[in-house]
């Protein structure tokens, strides 16, 4: 994410901001360390996910699953046809050839039947054991630096102060999908309404929902929460939601990597790594003002 957690503004004398007006140190170091932990610990535990999501490349929503059931919503595999073996991919009961991506992949001549392809797993081979070490692991990580960046953000008002979307923000909501759909993008301290809801979605929503249904989906955790698994309809529901989640977020990423490119790459890569970040220059009647203040 661009930033997830920004800091309260700060600059010193010596500061590049003393040379530079328009330059401000916008991320602290906390919310870059949290930023790069959360980024490495989603690709981690995407690409081992689906090797985990490849020892049964099915979805089904309720509290059955097998082929005594009907309530299959999303499946990949491979089937034989004139043509040779063909992957596939089903939804909702609608099939699509994916050969050589889903369902049937690998070198030429030496494709095999999986879900996802070698080279979107950790392992690259099929070894579930592994796969579900690195998934826990870096899982964990993830769980805890949200659980005490929530803490904190809570204590130093964080949360309130730039990230809940105020009346003026959705009042500005309508200018800004136009704005972005332009590809005009304002350099600002704070976020646009749409960053505020992005990044609200993806912190309260999205990640805690996913945490929630990889623990339903934990039999060693049936004990500890049973009301869990129920409350979310079931271990096949949950895990259908917590796929359904991850493609979300790989959506949000996506977007936002395109949105970093549009608005200027550099300057959106310096303040995640650095934290200062140019903004736009004051209008005209901005800088008047300021000089008759």
């Amino acid at each position: 994410m661009e930033s997830v957690a920004k800091s309260e503004p700060t600059a010193g004398p010596d500061a590049p901001a003393s040379r530079d007006r328009n330059l401000i140190y916008r991320q602290s170091r906390w919310t870059r360390t949290t930023h790069w932990i959360w980024a490495i610990s989603l690709f981690f535990m995407l690409l081992s996910g689906l090797q985990i999501f490849n020892a049964r490349p099915q979805l089904y929503i309720g509290k059955q699953s097998g082929f005594g059931y009907s309530n299959t919503v999303f499946a990949i595999g491979a089937e034989n046809t004139d043509a040779g073996p063909r992957g596939y991919t089903e939804i909702f009961g609608h099939r699509f050839d994916t050969t050589g991506v889903l369902g049937w992949s690998g070198p030429s001549g030496n494709e095999t039947a999986r879900g996802f392809p070698s080279w979107a797993t950790i392992p690259s081979y099929y070894d579930l054991g592994t796969a579900r070490v690195v998934h826990f692991f870096f899982a964990w990580i993830l769980v805890t630096t949200l659980i005490v960046w929530l803490v904190a953000s809570l204590i130093n008002g964080h949360i309130r102060r730039d990230l809940a979307p105020r009346l003026d923000d959705l009042k500005r909501l309508p200018q800004d999908i136009v704005d972005h759909a332009k590809l005009k993008f304002h350099h600002t301290r704070e976020y646009n309404t749409l960053q505020k809801m992005a990044y609200g979605g993806v912190l309260f929503v999205l990640l805690p929902l996913m945490v929630i249904t990889g623990l339903a989906m934990s039999p060693s955790m049936n004990s500890v929460l049973p009301f869990l698994n129920d409350l979310l309809g079931g271990r096949q529901t949950a895990r259908t939601i917590h796929f359904t989640v991850m493609v979300l977020l790989v959506a949000f990423f996506i977007i936002h990597i395109l949105m970093i490119l549009a608005a200027g790459p550099i300057n959106e890569l310096r303040s995640i790594i650095t934290g200062w970040y140019r903004t736009d220059p004051p209008a005209p009647d901005d800088e008047t003002a300021q000089r008759s203040a």
